[in-house]
């Protein structure tokens, strides 16, 4: 099987010498494999038609030293032969919460971005699950400023490495990842270009009493829970931590109006204080999609509008025309 994967969904008849599994990674399409076990090889049985050649790509995984040296593994994907010369538009994603393992995954989308000469980063942040519960409990609670470490010490080295520099690199994330871009852009706002909160968690201190916010306690604790707690969640809650008269990155806001699991209460607060306090001539944008929720099953039609404004959003503002534009000109 080629290159950096993840396989799964193994399953068969027992009264069969076959089973069948799923392949899939940052430049191959979920793939549904046939494996004989009593030769241990496998065939494909059904791949999906995707015009697309994996072939003109690479994915790499490095480890690099957080704050605390903790080392952290990312994946980075990108065509091969690229030129590390600090000018790559880049896409740093990441997620960071509730124990869920980032693993490389194929996504149309990003092909897009990696088409048109762009660099996709992916670190697995504490908090995650991708080395037990012990990784996860050291980016939960009074451990949570461990997340966003990771997070800065990812872009900062992608732009040691001559991947992309700060003019050039944006930082994405949904939800929990949200609340990473919101924390890190408040943080750093001078280490990446642009920035996509997308349908996240801004309030720290109220997130608990809305819909099924009480049920992320065990990750965040609540501002209910103690003085310290309190204080801590008020240090990196994104609404509270924007400060009046610094310059942020260009940044996208987006949410939905129907959407009950992170209200959008959450984006529009953030928005409005973040429109107020900052300074120089980046955009700040929210986008609110009408009679849509928190993404799952989000239309086709509606998915491919999204990701072509946060794309041109993003190549606007680090002054890149990307190769498809070009082709129209």
């Amino acid at each position: 099987l080629p290159g950096i994967d993840t396989a799964g969904g193994f399953g068969g008849k027992a009264d069969e010498k076959f089973d069948y599994y799923t392949f899939t990674s940052f430049t191959f399409p979920p793939t549904i494999y046939k494996y004989d076990i009593a030769t241990g090889k496998s065939t494909v049985y059904e791949r999906p038609k995707v015009d697309f050649n994996p072939e003109d790509y690479e994915t790499k995984q490095v480890f690099y030293n957080s704050k605390d040296g903790t080392k952290v593994p990312m994946f980075i994907t990108h065509k091969k032969g690229i030129e590390l010369n600090g000018k790559n538009p880049t896409m740093l994603y990441a997620y960071g919460g509730f124990g869920v393992s980032l693993q490389p995954s194929f996504s149309t989308a990003r092909i897009v971005w990696l088409e048109n000469g762009g660099i996709y980063a992916q670190p697995n942040l504490r908090g995650g699950g991708e080395y037990g519960e012990k990784w996860h409990l050291a980016g939960t609670k009074m451990n949570k400023q461990n997340v966003f470490d990771d997070f800065i010490a990812a872009a900062e080295y992608l732009i040691k490495e001559k991947y992309t520099s700060s003019e050039f690199l944006a930082i994405s994330g949904g939800s929990n990842g949200g609340l990473l871009v919101g924390a890190t852009m408040t943080q750093r706002p001078d280490l990446m270009k642009v920035a996509f909160p997308a349908v996240g968690v801004m309030d720290m201190l109220r997130y608990h009493k809305f819909t099924a916010g009480a049920g992320w306690a065990y990750d965040y604790g609540t501002a209910d829970d103690s003085k310290e707690m309190f204080e801590y969640l008020r240090a990196y809650s994104p609404v509270h931590a924007l400060k009046p008269g610094v310059k942020y990155p260009a940044t996208m806001v987006t949410t939905a109006d129907h959407d009950d699991r992170v209200v959008p209460a959450h984006s529009f607060k953030f928005a409005a204080t973040l429109q107020e306090h900052h300074t120089g001539d980046a955009p700040v944008l929210i986008r609110i999609e009408t009679n849509a929720g928190h993404g799952a099953g989000t239309p086709v039609s509606k998915t491919i509008e999204q990701v072509a404004d946060q794309y041109s959003f993003a190549w606007y503002n680090m002054g890149v025309i990307p190769p498809i534009a070009k082709d129209d000109m």
